[in-house]
């Protein structure tokens, strides 16, 4: 068994307060779940309506799916254009 774990700090475009900044997250986040079948989490920067930082973790019995399907969620949100991806780290145990 595999873990998959994504850490993504962005830079919110469209928020201009802490609402703002739920309602994109938050839809953010429920996109990604529908569409990839993985847990993502707001795992820092919840006071800062400029700023996001999202965890993102799937496990599986292969490695190198895990790390394809961690690098197409970064590829959707990247492509959202809600946020932009200021840095990532992609690990797979």
């Amino acid at each position: 068994m595999h873990v998959g774990r994504m850490r993504m700090d962005a830079s919110l475009l469209a928020a201009h307060s802490l609402k703002d900044k739920r309602m994109v997250v938050k839809s953010l986040k429920d996109r990604i779940r529908n569409r990839f079948n993985v847990s993502v989490a707001e795992v820092d920067n919840q006071d800062l309506w400029q700023r996001a930082t999202l965890g993102v973790a799937a496990v599986s019995g292969d490695r190198a799916f895990l790390e394809e399907a961690l690098r197409k969620v970064l590829g959707f949100v990247e492509a959202s254009g809600s946020v932009r991806v200021d840095t990532f780290e992609i690990e797979v145990d």
